[in-house]
Order: structure tokens, then sequence, then C-alpha cells
């Protein structure tokens, strides 16, 4: 099966707009988020209204806002016709690239780092694409310094092993 990172499945998943680390997101969601921020913090046993806390809500909206922001980019509009037609045909590995999301279980920040690893087939993507907006999911167990390793290979990463294991070796050191 052979996928296409621009095509059809991601034409309308650009609800929200980002511009570098600024998220312009509709007035009404923005509300709704922070009127629950302020009922946790009412739960917490806190006063949403004190000096302190007054504008907690509307950063703890903004935070998640921002912490979650991948699930509605376009790959379209990040790509940015940074796809290029080149003769190319060797791996590609943009590695070490520092990432952070929300733990899916408990909403907990975590950070991690992600390989990239492609087979052009005479279309690169620019590198800076690839390291500022890949998003990765993992949480490491109850100790700090823990870690807890995904793997997910697809093409002929998955189906020819002397490919997948070229890459595993690359991204070591």
């Amino acid at each position: 099966m052979q996928r296409s990172l621009w095509g059809q499945q991601f034409a309308n998943r650009n609800e929200r707009v980002s511009e570098g680390n600024n998220l312009k997101l509709c007035a009404r969601e923005t509300e709704e988020e922070e009127k629950t921020y302020a009922s946790i913090l009412k739960g917490l046993g806190e006063n949403p209204e004190r000096e302190g806390l007054l504008l907690t809500p509307g950063r703890a909206a903004k935070a998640l806002q921002f912490l979650t922001k991948g699930y509605h980019e376009s790959i379209h509009d990040i790509l940015n016709g940074a796809v290029l037609d080149e003769d190319h045909d060797e791996m590609v590995i943009v590695k070490d690239i520092d990432v952070f999301s929300l733990c899916e279980h408990h909403l907990v920040p975590f950070y991690g780092s992600v390989h990239i690893g492609y087979l052009p087939m005479k279309k690169v993507v620019g590198l800076s694409k690839l390291a500022s907006h890949m998003c990765m999911v993992m949480r490491g167990v109850q100790k700090m310094n823990s870690k807890t390793m995904t793997s997910t290979m697809d093409g002929v990463f998955r189906e020819d092993p002397k490919t997948r294991e070229e890459f595993l070796a690359l991204i070591k050191n």
C-alpha cells in the first residue's frame, strides 16, 4: 500500500491555523476550555476569581491548545511546497528530533526524540519540514529516567529487513 503525505486524506485537517508558535483559535472554543479549567480549579477547592488564579484558565487553555496543535495542522500547509523533484533514491534520515506532547491517558506533558527515515522515490522533502513538525506518543513508567521506546515501520522499512537494518544502524550514532 502506497501512502501520500500530501494526499486527499489530509485536505480538511486545518480547523486551527498555526503561525510558528502562535495558534489562532476560534473564540468559542477558547471560552469553553477556559470555563472547563475554571471548573477544575473550583473542584480542587480553589477560587478561580482570586488575583493569583484570575488568568490561569486562559493560560491553561492556550497551553493545552499549543501542546495539541499538531492534531489540527494540515500536512499540505506544513510542507508548503517543500516537496522537490530530485533524482535521488538513497535513504534520507533526520534523527534526534526533540518532540513534546501530552500523554493520552493522563494529559501529562512528555518529551522525547524521534528519528525519521524514508526512501525518496525521486521526490525529497525539505529537512526542516520533517524536523519542525513531527509528533509521537510515548510515556515513561513512574521513574524519572525511565524510557519507553516505540517503533513504527511502513513500506520498504517493514518489507525489506536489509533496509530496516540499515536505517536502525544509521540512527544508533
